[in-house]
């Protein structure tokens, strides 16, 4: 039968015979009865093929076909992808790429090397059995589920439930409610907080100050535009770090980070 949708054959596998008989009448003339049964034959050759490498699998046979290194690379690369999209719960689920930003959320992921240099600040400044809370900051909490080791604790508070994927360490958080946590989260539960409030703006960062202070024994962690360092300073008491972060996107805004500590962010930069 033929499918409305798309026009294209469907359900039906058509031998080269019954090619030439679904044909228009003018394409039944004599003079392309040949093309008729060429064009069969090339259609059912190309099943036959696809089918085979399809389902081809290894083989003592030494003259089964065998794709190319470069070609068998390239397609196990797509196969991992495929899988990262198909099974975000899986092990693989604390590579940032699994997740893609959100423009319209205004995520821009840091680059590598700076989720890794936060991360590792953060379990400097909470100490050993220490606890961190990610504001905002999906990536650092990606690297640090990489590095920690089961005596820190680390939560993500984040308003992209599809990081809801990380199970009880994700608390759901809209900066525009600064303070509505779940009752389990005690004021000044976490030794260190490291946050990237959403957008560039005085009433965001202001918000979101308040829910750091909530959160914090004292040390944090501060990554935001360049333009908000004296806000920063007046709402929570931080300062710029040597260490200038980057994204995997090219931004316009200049990022710096912050801190009220004497942070490893100001030494071998």
């Amino acid at each position: 039968m033929l499918s409305r949708a798309t026009g294209w054959q469907n359900s039906v596998m058509l031998s080269p015979m019954d090619v030439g008989r679904v044909m228009p009448p003018v394409w039944n003339s004599p003079r392309l009865c040949l093309l008729h049964l060429f064009l069969g034959w090339f259609s059912f050759a190309f099943c036959v093929i696809n089918v085979t490498i399809c389902e081809m699998s290894d083989s003592d046979d030494d003259d089964a076909p065998h794709l190319s290194s470069h070609a068998l690379a390239a397609l196990l690369e797509f196969y991992a992808e495929q899988k990262q999209h198909r099974d975000p719960n899986g092990d693989d689920k604390c590579n940032i790429g699994v997740i893609e930003e959100n423009w319209q959320l205004s995520q821009f992921w840091y680059s590598q090397e700076t989720a890794l240099r936060l991360a590792k600040e953060a379990i400097t400044a909470a100490g050993e059995g220490g606890r961190v809370a990610c504001l905002s900051t999906p990536s650092v909490y990606q690297k640090l589920r990489e590095l920690r080791s089961e005596r820190l604790s680390v939560c993500l508070f984040e308003f992209d439930r599809r990081f809801a994927v990380y199970g009880e360490d994700f608390i759901f958080y809209d900066y525009s409610h600064p303070l509505d946590f779940p009752g389990d989260i005690a004021a000044h539960s976490f030794d260190v907080v490291i946050a990237d409030p959403p957008y560039l703006s005085a009433d965001c960062l202001k918000k979101t100050a308040e829910t750091v202070r909530y959160l914090t024994r004292g040390k944090i962690l501060l990554c935001t535009g360049a333009v908000m360092e004296e806000a920063a300073a007046r709402l929570l008491g931080v300062t710029p770090c040597r260490f200038l972060p980057t994204h995997q996107r090219v931004l316009a805004n200049e990022f710096r980070c912050y801190a009220n500590y004497d942070s490893g962010l100001d030494h071998d930069v």
